[in-house]
């Protein structure tokens, strides 16, 4: 339970970096195929989609005219991708505590980054502080997904 709550933590600075991580290890493997949640994110199409949706949110995060995580739409992915990743990370017997806690801990987390955000961009600007929440969203969330199974 402890990985639906992390990947849910990393879901509040990049929803979909996690999502997409979490959507590999379905695909290649990793993660357990008796959980529902794990089967749908195997799926090429999911996994591909996911991947390219990601990536454009790392590039689309550095444009100025980007908008806030905070916004409606933002907390709804955050909602959705914490929930997904956490079910497909949870023991089976546990999928909706586990997307509970993904869903909670992300949107929690899009407030608690939003704000660590907004400080460190008007001390060292937009894209290079990005570039390190990037870093640090594909980071945790490759460590919280190894070793899952």
């Amino acid at each position: 339970m402890l990985r639906s709550l992390l990947i849910g933590l990393s879901a509040g600075s990049r929803a979909l970096t996690p999502l997409a991580t979490v959507s590999e290890a379905a695909r290649s493997g990793q993660l357990s195929d008796a959980n529902p949640a794990v089967r749908l994110l195997a799926h090429p199409l999911f996994s591909a989609g996911s991947k390219a949706l990601a990536a454009g949110e790392l590039w689309g995060d550095k444009l100025k005219s980007a908008p806030d995580r905070i916004v409606p739409a933002g907390i709804a992915a955050r909602l959705l991708a914490g929930g997904l990743s956490g079910a497909a990370l949870a023991p089976r017997k546990h999928l909706l505590l586990g997307a509970a806690l993904g869903a909670g801990a992300a949107v929690a987390a899009s407030y608690v980054t939003f704000d660590a955000r907004m400080r460190a961009l008007r001390r060292w600007g937009q894209t290079s502080t990005g570039l390190v929440e990037d870093a640090l969203t594909v980071g945790a969330a490759q460590w919280v997904v190894r070793g899952a199974k």
